[in-house]
């Protein structure tokens, strides 16, 4: 093996070594004899320790498109959620040693200068030990449920819609959202069958989804067209692209075999009755009345997200009609242009967060990590008479679930305020 490939890996090793050496510790201190509790733990303890490293030699020599992406996607969860919580530990196992090591300085010095006795060190505390394990059994706990059952929690979120210059004849129309698929992360189709049957059993008038429907590769999405062409909306089913869907996170061959890809992404869309929306506006007619529905490309204002979409081309001959609901991937673009430079647009719908896929979000009290990136991250948001909702995702990347902010299905009625 080449010695830049080696180097990496060794310290890898080392330092998956040295978590575990004194995460150990805790362990000793909690089953001090070597009994069959403590065999059994010690070997799986261990065992994991050098199935993750490995797990990780095969990534490196083998290179990670040459295994199967679902060994990929829970080796990598598990080695996450198991090396998280064991840095937890390490955290109280070297607060204690920081107060073994003052009360051993002065145990030295009281008893060197003035009682003539020799020091020692405490030992290390069973029960704290116990209660560092505890702790750190919070965040496994809840990131395996994430993956077993939070991935594919679906949750219909209803709410009211109220514009003011609403045709009549839109009164009571349904519209579904939906967002943030992510098909290349799936690995239960007869889970996803469901959370897309739940979108059917709403009887949406309209659909909207709102990007990032593969993560980089439009071959992602060939196992769930039979799924997703399910979904149907009498008045149309309109998407847009997110930053994703543009393959700009996967190495390319070249230029061509990027748009190439993009290009099979569009007619797959095609395919299942997708109306995209690319930097361009549709009119939805009802009783003789009409209103735009437009979509962009992406457009983030956000570290390097790429603002691909051209809103001033897509809202040209919009300008009188009563009301125009934007598709557009990224929440951020809000108030970074909407707001400021398209004042009568009335909704605009986004995505894109996922709410980080982990987070609080009960009644009261809605809390992730995201929302010191994104001040728009889940839910609806109000300013000047114009309105924003973010759908928290469909789908998950990265990690293979969700805690405590579940896949969505969004569904607006509209009325008239």
């Amino acid at each position: 093996m080449e010695i830049q490939k080696l180097l990496p890996l060794l310290f890898f090793s080392i330092v998956v070594l040295t978590i575990d050496i004194y995460s150990f510790q805790s362990i000793k201190a909690v089953f001090p004899d070597s009994g069959p509790v403590r065999k059994i733990i010690t070997y799986f303890f261990w065992g994991f320790t050098f199935f993750s490293i490995a797990s990780f030699f095969s990534f490196r020599i083998l290179g990670q498109t040459q295994l199967p992406r679902l060994y990929l996607i829970f080796t990598l969860s598990t080695f996450f959620i198991f090396y998280f919580s064991k840095f937890i530990v390490c955290i109280f196992l070297l607060i204690e040693d920081f107060s073994r090591l003052g009360f051993f300085s002065f145990s030295w010095i009281k008893n060197r200068f003035f009682d003539g006795l020799t020091p020692h060190s405490p030992a290390r505390s069973a029960a704290l030990s116990k209660i560092a394990m505890g702790v750190a059994a919070i965040p496994m706990v809840s990131l395996i449920y994430g993956m077993v059952k939070g991935a594919h929690k679906y949750q219909v979120r209803s709410l009211n819609l109220k514009l003011k210059n609403l045709p009549s004849s839109f009164e009571g129309l349904k519209i579904v959202q939906i967002s943030d698929v992510h098909s290349g992360s799936f690995y239960d189709k007869e889970a996803v069958r469901k959370g897309v049957q739940l979108i059917i059993d709403q009887k949406p008038d309209i659909v909207f989804f709102t990007g990032d429907l593969v993560n980089n590769d439009a071959s992602e999405l060939v196992d769930y067209l039979d799924v997703f062409s399910q979904i149907k909306a009498p008045l149309g089913i309109f998407s847009v692209l997110g930053n994703h869907d543009y393959g700009d996170y996967k190495y390319w061959h070249s230029e061509g075999e990027k748009k190439a890809n993009l290009e099979r992404l569009k007619n797959l869309q095609k395919q299942m009755g997708w109306k995209l929306l690319m930097d361009e506006h549709v009119l939805v007619e009802k009783n003789g009345s009409e209103i735009g529905i437009i979509g962009i490309q992406n457009w983030g204002a956000k570290g390097r997200f790429p603002k691909y979409g051209d809103l001033k081309k897509a809202t040209k001959g919009t300008e009188n009609l009563p009301v125009k609901l934007l598709l557009s991937h990224d929440p951020s673009h809000w108030e970074a242009q909407v707001l400021t430079d398209f004042q009568d647009i009335d909704v605009m719908f986004a995505g894109h967060t996922h709410g980080m896929q982990f987070g609080i979000d009960i009644p009261g009290l809605k809390w992730s990590p995201v929302q010191y990136m994104y001040k728009q991250w889940a839910g609806l948001y109000e300013q000047n008479g114009q309105q924003l909702y973010v759908n928290r995702g469909f789908g998950f990347i990265g990690y293979p679930g969700r805690v405590g902010i579940w896949p969505e299905v969004s569904v607006f009625t509209l009325q008239k305020a």
